[in-house]
């Protein structure tokens, strides 16, 4: 097999790899997935994050 056989056979395989990946996307079993994924920005924290310099108690150290 030479180099330019080679590259022909890789290209065809990244098509097919790529092609495959736009399928799993793009399929109706992902939506719920992506929506969910969707409307994390936009949720509110519950509590805020705590800083590193906090111990348990609130107090600063």
């Amino acid at each position: 097999m030479d180099y330019s056989t080679f590259g022909s056979v890789m290209t065809v395989v990244m098509l097919v790899v790529f092609l495959a990946i736009v399928a799993w996307a793009c399929s109706g079993r992902r939506t719920a997935q992506f929506e969910a994924a969707a409307r994390v920005p936009f949720e509110e924290d519950i509590e805020p994050p705590r800083r590193a310099t906090e111990d348990t108690r609130g107090e600063k150290s």
